[in-house]
């Protein structure tokens, strides 16, 4: 280990030791960090270019790792003094293109700041930085009786300042809500460099709601250097229940019905026939592979509670034609089918090398009309598709599979999930229920919004960043952002070759 360290160390100093660089604005982020700390060598900067969705962006400017608040805003200073739009990152588990960076910007990597501060058990409190992984914090918290209840199904690498920038929900947030419900307060850098607190502890913090206002806002409005989240304490008792159905209809109805019946699950996840056989066959988990599709059920809370639901709730699957009703019987058979639920879009890889993950919300009603309508349109365009997703609050996942040496075939990938948008515009649903817009959806916003709303979004916007220096070119469509100039603006020609 002291060989290992010292190697470490070897390495920091050699990079310590290196002149400064001969771009000012680089020398400038070098002086305020580390040497070690600001990269800008092409490849360095090439893995921080690019986020796990499907969309291309350009090549990011000095990629910079602060460690403080203080480092936050001394480079959001020095952003300013050169004119230099900034683009913050998180783990770069997006899939809506929010962290790509257009032209050559900063690109602020917050992933060092990952300390838990503090946890008060008492008042069901803990200040976390922003690259704290989503699921470390859980694990952090079960010996003391509590967990972080938004679970995004990238929640082993995804970072909790990133779920604040999306607002990112996951499998367990039917009955709890968001990441909004969860977070109190937030420091935040703002695009000037000063800092500012949204929010509070208190039950009735002052003033506007700022704290909502940000979150979700895909890192246009400031960067969150500190964050107040709650703490949910661990069920009493939990059962979950595997569900299978002979359509996705059947399965869809299901969930309309045991809604409507005033039961709201912790969640209900909903898999089709092939996802399930996917699963099956890389993640065994226990799913069966001849239904068409399956509903994972979980009920939690105090134990007569959910002895009552999870019967009521079998009662109105028989009443839907189920196939088979399962309920786990202890801890590993529950884990096992929570890990074949969000293993799911990796293990398609096994079918395709490659994969685009949609994410908009329709009304339950609309469900299995949606879902059908998803499935034939795939059909008509060759696309093999995967439906996994939150059944309960009827967020949609269409998972097109796809392998983009072919030619033509990112065309029709983005040609489709273009048309299940405006399917679920069509349908009563929005554009997003957690990954955000971003880029993917940009263009769509002014099907679901007017010149006026957009306008309204673009004050708040400039209100926050005047020079429109922080994530430009993102969320708000072309003609309706302050930001529109600075997406096409790059540094001078030679400076990062």
């Amino acid at each position: 280990m002291n060989n290992t360290v010292s190697i470490l160390e070897l390495i920091k100093q050699k990079l310590n030791n290196r002149k400064l660089s001969a771009n000012p604005l680089v020398a400038e982020l070098q002086k305020a960090l580390s040497r070690d700390r600001v990269l800008e060598e092409e490849e360095e900067r090439l893995l921080h270019s690019k986020d796990e969705s499907v969309f291309e962006g350009g090549l990011a400017g000095p990629v910079c790792f602060p460690i403080t608040t203080d480092e936050v805003q001394a480079i959001m200073r020095i952003a300013q003094r050169h004119e230099c739009p900034v683009v913050p990152r998180g783990a770069g588990s997006g899939l809506a293109g929010g962290a790509i960076p257009l032209g050559a910007p900063i690109v602020i990597a917050m992933t060092e700041m990952k300390k838990i501060i503090e946890v008060d058990i008492d008042n069901r409190i803990a200040w976390v930085e922003p690259g704290v992984i989503n699921l470390e914090l859980s694990e952090y918290l079960r010996p003391m009786g509590f967990h972080y209840a938004p679970d995004p199904s990238s929640q082993q690498i995804c970072t909790i300042g990133g779920n604040v920038a999306n607002n990112s929900g996951g499998p367990h947030c039917l009955a709890e809500g968001v990441t909004d419900t969860h977070v109190l307060a937030l420091e935040v850098v703002l695009p000037g460099g000063q800092t500012a607190q949204f929010g509070g502890i208190d039950p009735e913090p002052e003033g506007l709601d700022l704290r909502g206002a940000f979150i979700g806002s895909e890192g246009t409005l400031g960067i969150t250097t500190k964050i107040a989240v709650r703490l949910t304490p661990n069920p009493e008792a939990v059962k979950t229940i595997l569900i299978s159905f002979p359509t996705m209809r059947t399965a869809a109805e299901t969930v309309s019905a045991v809604v409507a019946d005033g039961i709201i699950p912790a969640a209900m996840e909903a898999m089709d026939q092939r996802t399930v056989e996917v699963v099956e066959s890389h993640i065994p988990a226990g799913y069966p592979t001849d239904a068409g599709a399956v509903l994972l059920v979980e009920v939690e809370g105090l134990s007569d509670g959910v002895e009552i639901d999870a019967e009521r709730i079998c009662e109105i699957a028989e009443q839907h034609q189920a196939l088979d009703i399962r309920i786990a019987q202890n801890s590993w058979q529950r884990e096992a089918l929570w890990k074949g639920r969000k293993s799911a879009f990796g293990a398609s890889t096994y079918i395709a090398p490659n994969y685009y993950l949609h994410d908009t919300v329709v009304p339950r009603s609309q469900l299995a009309d949606v879902l059908d309508q998803v499935n034939e349109l795939a059909a008509e365009h060759d696309l093999m598709i995967m439906n996994v997703f939150h059944a309960g609050d009827g967020n949609l996942h269409p998972l097109l599979l796809f392998d983009a040496e072919e030619e033509g075939t990112i065309e029709r990938v983005h040609k489709v999930a273009a048309e299940i948008v405006k399917i679920s515009l069509r349908a009563g649903g929005v554009l997003s229920g957690e990954h955000g817009i971003g880029i993917e959806k940009q263009e769509f916003m002014t099907d679901l919004f007017s010149d006026e709303d957009l306008n309204h979004q673009n004050r708040l916007r400039s209100s926050f960043d005047p020079q429109c220096l922080i994530n430009p070119g993102k969320v708000l469509p072309t003609g309706h952002s302050c930001a529109d100039i600075q997406t096409l603006k790059e540094q001078p020609e030679g400076i990062w070759v």
